[in-house]
């Protein structure tokens, strides 16, 4: 089970996606393939402040909602996210906030993020995550 997080989702909605995170997901079944609904508010605040936003919203919505499941941010990834907080700040390698949340969301499911940030995402313990904008 793979999800996917801003970047790579932004990278679905270019005129000319990566060609090979198209043949990454060609390779995982459908039912396997997730965004949050985290990334869902970031691409919808992004297209608000575009002058394009009714391209970038219809975009949105062919290309991602009718291709991805979208979890939301539950308990169990608020849980999470609290303990990563407080884990990665004692840390001084504190990640912003909508970063943490999908990551929390990410390991509360036991998804592998799929993101073209490993080093960023890296510094969560015990999420996987894999690079698929790299060809």
């Amino acid at each position: 089970m793979i999800l996917v997080d801003t970047d790579v989702v932004s990278n679905l909605m270019r005129t000319a996606p990566s060609p090979a995170l198209i043949r990454r997901l060609a390779a995982v079944r459908p039912e396997e393939q997730f965004t949050s609904a985290i990334t869902v508010g970031e691409l919808t605040y992004g297209a608000y402040l575009s002058a394009r936003t009714d391209t970038i919203l219809q975009r949105l919505n062919e290309r991602v909602s009718r291709n991805l499941t979208v979890v939301p941010f539950d308990r169990a990834a608020a849980e999470l996210y609290g303990q990563l907080r407080a884990r990665l700040e004692r840390a001084g390698t504190p990640l912003p906030e909508p970063d943490l949340r999908i990551a929390a969301i990410a390991l509360s499911r036991s998804f592998t993020l799929v993101t073209g940030n490993v080093r960023h995402f890296g510094r969560v313990p015990g999420l996987t995550v894999e690079n698929w904008l790299a060809e």
